[in-house]
């Protein structure tokens, strides 16, 4: 345990700085779960709402540094071409 008051100072802001990330991650994996249940329920409407949350929550984390923007962009092209692939049948 830290004894220095600048090193107990660091320690509660990596606390709450985890407890933040670990938020905004577990949003993402929210976001991208409705997206993926959308696709696969083959509701068009639905899909691209949900990817359009979906895009923004995970632009805004990357953002904020929680993941890495390349992660980020990755993530985005994913989903958008599971949506686009439902349009394309549909």
């Amino acid at each position: 345990m830290a004894n220095h008051k600048s090193a107990l100072k660091r320690n509660r802001q990596n606390i709450k700085r985890n407890a933040s990330n670990t938020a905004n991650r577990t949003r993402v994996k929210n976001e991208t779960k409705r997206v993926l249940e959308a696709v696969a329920k083959k509701d068009k409407d639905a899909a691209e709402k949900a990817l359009h949350n979906a895009t923004k929550t995970i632009s805004s984390v990357a953002s904020k540094g929680v993941l890495h923007k390349r992660a980020a962009s990755r993530k985005i092209s994913g989903l958008a071409r599971q949506v686009n692939k439902l349009s394309a049948s549909g």
